[in-house]
């Protein structure tokens, strides 16, 4: 019975070491993200953290009420993250060719028939230049 929990429990390590090494670290001179109140006052104008305003805004993208979001730049009051959808991490490296994760966005149905994640784009959800700036800050992360 032990020798079957000390190698779960090894295993969980291991998996667990194995994911924490995908984590993006941030570069030192890099600012933290700005939370959704500082997103409506301020008015981003770089692509990568419109994208990062629409993915936290409760009333646009609202991914993380389905989608873990791991940077290291969050700001300390984000809200909590669910876990529907998988991680976004690594997307760069999931989604080599950026026209695929912007289909992703844009329809998800089309790729996965079962997939429950809201089709953005087809449905107009979201604009076309949010979803275009999604995947400029997913390609950060």
């Amino acid at each position: 019975m032990r020798k079957s929990f000390s190698l779960v429990a090894t295993a969980g390590a291991v998996f667990l070491a194995g994911n924490l090494a995908m984590i993006p670290v941030a570069s030192a001179g890099e600012k933290s993200l700005p939370t959704e109140k500082e997103c409506k006052a301020s008015k981003p104008t770089d692509a990568a953290t419109k994208g990062w305003c629409v993915i936290i805004t409760r009333k646009q993208g609202n991914c993380l009420a389905c989608h873990d979001v791991v940077t290291k730049r969050w700001p300390a009051d984000l809200p909590a993250s669910g876990n529907v959808g998988p991680p976004l991490v690594s997307m760069k490296a999931r989604f080599p060719d950026k026209a695929k994760l912007r289909a992703q966005i844009w329809d998800a149905t089309a790729a996965n028939p079962s997939s429950v994640m809201v089709p953005f784009g087809r449905h107009k959800v979201i604009s076309e230049s949010d979803i275009d700036n999604i995947v400029t800050f997913l390609y950060t992360i």
